[in-house]
C-alpha cells in the first residue's frame, strides 16, 4: 500500500510591504491575511474527510507557518523537505521590475527557456517529482500534504502535462493557499484536482511570486 493522494499546498500571503522578490531570504513570514489563508487551506483539507497521515513543507518560514494549521487539524508533526523550496533567483532581494531595467542585470535575461536568471525549470520539476514520489511511498495508507511555493508547483504541473516550461508568470494557475492534488496511477504521477480555498481572501492580497 502507498499514499492515496498527495496534496501540494501553496503558502499564504507573505508580509512584504516593499514588494520585493523575497525568494529564499529569511524573515519573510505570513501576513495576518496569509495566516487566514493558511487556515482556509487546512479547513478545505479537513472538510474532505480524507485521512491525512503525513505532512511536510519547504524549510522557509512562510511554508512552515502555512503548514501549522494543517498540522493542528490532523495532529501531525510536519517534517522539512528541502526539495520543496523556492528556486534560486538572481533578482532575489530586489523589486523585479526595477531590477530588470538595470543594464548590469540584462545578461541574466538572455535565456527565458532555461531560465538564465535562476534554477532551471527542468531541475525544479525533477526535484518536485522526486518529492512527490517519496511522499507516495512514505505512508502505508492515507494522504500526504506537502507545502511549497508557486513556481515549484507550477513547474511540476507543466512537466506532467507536457507543456513547455517557458511561460508568463502572471498566468500561473497557482494562487495563494491553493491545493493541487495528485495520484499515482500505474507508476505515473497524475494531477487530479485543483482548488482555491482562500479565493474570497485574494482581493487586495499582494502576491509576489518568483519570475
Amino acid at each position: 500500500m502507498v499514499a492515496s493522494q498527495v496534496h501540494l499546498v501553496r503558502h499564504g500571503e507573505v508580509f512584504n510591504p516593499d514588494g520585493i522578490l523575497y525568494g529564499r531570504l529569511s524573515g519573510f513570514g505570513l501576513s495576518e491575511l496569509g495566516h487566514r489563508m493558511a487556515q482556509a487551506a487546512a479547513g478545505d483539507l479537513s472538510s474532505r474527510a480524507r485521512p491525512v497521515t503525513a505532512l511536510a513543507s519547504s524549510p522557509l518560514q512562510r511554508t512552515r507557518e502555512s503548514a501549522a494549521p494543517i498540522a493542528e487539524a490532523f495532529g501531525l508533526e510536519p517534517r522539512v523537505d528541502e526539495r520543496l523550496i523556492e528556486p534560486t533567483n538572481r533578482f532575489e532581494g530586489s523589486v523585479t521590475t526595477r531590477a530588470m531595467r538595470l543594464p548590469r542585470n540584462w545578461p541574466f535575461l538572455v535565456n527565458p527557456w532555461r531560465p538564465s536568471w535562476g534554477e532551471a525549470y527542468a531541475k525544479i520539476a525533477a526535484r518536485m517529482h522526486d518529492a512527490l514520489d517519496a511522499a507516495f511511498d512514505e505512508v502505508a495508507d492515507g494522504d500526504v500534504v506537502l507545502v511549497s511555493h508557486q513556481l515549484p508547483i507550477w513547474a511540476l504541473h507543466l512537466s506532467l502535462t507536457g507543456e513547455r516550461f517557458m511561460h508568463d508568470p502572471r498566468r500561473r494557475r497557482c494562487s495563494l493557499s491553493s491545493i493541487t492534488t495528485f495520484e499515482r496511477r500505474d507508476g505515473e504521477l497524475v494531477e487530479v484536482g485543483y482548488t482555491e480555498p482562500a479565493l474570497e481572501l485574494q482581493h487586495g492580497a499582494r502576491d509576489v511570486g518568483a519570475v
